[in-house]
């Protein structure tokens, strides 16, 4: 008699494939939204004050800040330590102390780390990037290293995003190699032309030597319309930008130091130079003059609802 043997197959889950180049990024650079110093960035209600390094919160006050944030976490530390920690949603603004909580001698530290930013430079190649084409403004050369930067030098010159982005926060690492030098990172930029649209300034030049008085903006400014407040960066070394676009308003931190947040409340213009633009359009790194010579990693990005 023969004996029928019934296996039974037991299929492991497929595992899903690891985005290499993710992983090989740094984690998010966090951002404080709480200088220590000051309420700069938020609109408060009732008795908010700053005394001792601490945001002190009289009864039924509050604080929200002025820029909508991306998806990402908040932890906000108290007058004893105690830290609490919880998620936020992309688009809303935030107000702290959440509701029924009394933080205990104020809040010493507030600190937002966003999430979900995808790679916008693979490291190899300028793949998802391309120079903009004008016979009398292309004089930047752009390479990419072995390190894996792109190196920016010689100028004037355009290197665009494929993609567009209207609302997004955006995150990269910059190194001048030279003193006071000028770039920028241009954004909502008009399809098909060079460098209009906002700009976030690269310039790390202080007036006098004074930190507290930027020059040409300062890096971090939104050019020609919100100095930043400092300077924060120095040249020749590695810093962290991060931009936030969300509708009409605008925040940047230098090295996770918040230096500027301005809301465009000029009415709505295609031209970003007349008017509130608030149609997507590329990034731009800028070729600013024959001194150029930057270099940029680990650019990421996250869109708002997307």
């Amino acid at each position: 008699m023969r004996h029928l043997f019934l296996a039974v197959l037991v299929f492991a889950p497929l595992a899903v494939a690891a985005d290499p180049l993710k992983e090989a990024l740094p984690p998010p650079h966090e951002l404080k939204l709480f200088d220590g110093e000051s309420a700069f960035g938020w609109d408060a209600t009732g008795d908010v004050t700053v005394k001792d390094g601490k945001l002190t919160f009289g009864p039924k006050a509050s604080i929200t800040f002025k820029c909508p944030l991306p998806h990402g976490t908040v932890v906000a530390t108290n007058g004893d330590g105690a830290s609490n920690q919880f998620g936020h949603l992309a688009g809303e603004k935030l107000t702290l102390p959440p509701k029924g909580e009394t933080p205990t001698g104020g809040y010493k530290s507030i600190v937002f780390t966003p999430d979900e930013l995808k790679p916008l430079f693979n490291g190899k190649d300028l793949s998802g990037w391309k120079v903009f084409k004008d016979e009398k403004r292309e004089k930047s050369k752009v390479e990419v290293t072995k390190a894996g930067e792109i190196h920016l030098t010689n100028g004037p010159g355009d290197l665009q995003t494929e993609g567009k982005y209207a609302d997004f926060v955006l995150q990269l690492e910059f190194k001048t190699n030279g003193d006071g030098l000028n770039s920028g990172v241009f954004f909502r930029c008009i399809p098909d032309q060079y460098q209009n649209g906002y700009e976030c300034q690269i310039n790390n030049t202080a007036k006098n030597g004074d930190k507290n008085a930027p020059a040409d903006g300062g890096t971090g400014a939104i050019y020609r319309r919100q100095a930043a407040r400092k300077i924060v960066a120095n040249d020749r070394a590695w810093t962290h930008l991060t931009l936030v676009a969300h509708g009409p308003t605008f925040a940047t931190w230098v090295n996770g130091y918040p230096v500027c947040v301005w809301a465009d409340e000029r009415a709505k213009d295609e031209n970003p130079r007349k008017g509130l633009r608030l149609d997507a359009g590329h990034l731009s790194i800028q070729g600013h003059d024959p001194t150029t010579d930057l270099l940029f990693r680990n650019i990421r990005l996250a869109e708002f609802g997307k």
